[in-house]
């Protein structure tokens, strides 16, 4: 099963998913609220935009898809979108990163249902990705995978050999998601590691590739379905996002904003921007 909601309904689903973001990592007083912001309307499509085969009663389904936030650290966005599609009480959304809570500061599959694989180290969930997409075909189900990494995360060497790897068993089943925000860690990806254009390196690699605009749902929706009806080769969708997106205004002195949570006077404005 999956849930399909109207245009509409998705943009006000991102609005509420944001609100979560902003709210919860304001509570813990740490966290990722930027990193989390940019990939938002991505991860509202897969969900919501009946793209995610998923049941959220039944988090163990064999023939479900898979989603596997590769960029571990945007775990807000992650633990919103479960908590909105059914697998948890959004009552727990507040108890982010506080001691005892099973919303670590990282995804971790021991403790949270829905969550596919416990990440945080980068670069390697596109490998698990393609575990995973492996495996459906091993056991003969149509089942599919996706992969959310940052786009500082992919100048890990490991994101390139599980591309080799994704390309040679020609695994169709796997969609990887880059979320271009433009920055890392340590400052802008141009000046870290510049890996633009990022499509055709993936094109080079025996992939399928396309580049759309991350904040725009209808894109997105058409991106994914376009990487559905891709046969004997992996897709990848890179997706150019704004970090902070739509708050980045709101944070212009500090365009990265990398692991700072808001203050409470920038959440209430954040919060009022978001709507």
């Amino acid at each position: 099963m999956s849930t399909r909601l109207s245009l509409p309904d998705l943009q006000a689903k991102a609005k509420v998913i944001r609100r979560h973001i902003v709210t919860s990592t304001t509570a813990a007083g740490s966290g990722h609220p930027t990193s989390s912001l940019s990939a938002t309307d991505i991860a509202t499509a897969l969900y919501f935009g009946g793209v995610l085969r998923y049941d959220a009663k039944n988090p163990g389904w064999p023939a479900r898809d898979k989603f596997i936030l590769s960029k571990g650290h945007a775990a807000p966005l992650l633990y919103a979108v479960l908590a909105e599609a059914g697998y948890f009480s959004t009552d727990l959304l507040p108890t982010l990163r506080k001691l005892g809570s099973v919303l670590e500061g990282h995804p971790n599959m021991r403790r949270l249902p829905g969550v596919e694989a416990s990440t945080g180290s980068l670069g390697q969930g596109l490998s698990i990705g393609v575990g995973a997409a492996l495996a459906a075909r091993l056991d003969g189900t149509d089942a599919r995978v996706y992969v959310i990494t940052g786009d500082g995360e992919i100048g890990e060497g490991q994101i390139w050999e599980a591309a080799m790897s994704a390309a040679k068993y020609r695994l169709d089943n796997l969609v990887l998601i880059v979320d271009q925000n433009g920055y890392q860690q340590t400052g802008a990806t141009m000046e870290v590691l510049d890996l633009r254009p990022v499509a055709p390196r993936f094109e080079a690699f025996g992939w399928f590739a396309q580049e759309i605009n991350g904040h725009d749902l209808n894109e997105i929706l058409v991106a994914f379905d376009k990487a559905k009806h891709i046969k004997g080769k992996p897709s990848a969708i890179i997706a150019r996002t704004i970090k902070g997106y739509p708050i980045h205004t709101l944070l212009a002195s500090d365009p990265n904003h990398h692991g700072k949570p808001l203050t409470k006077d920038e959440a209430e404005m954040a919060l009022a921007a978001i709507g």
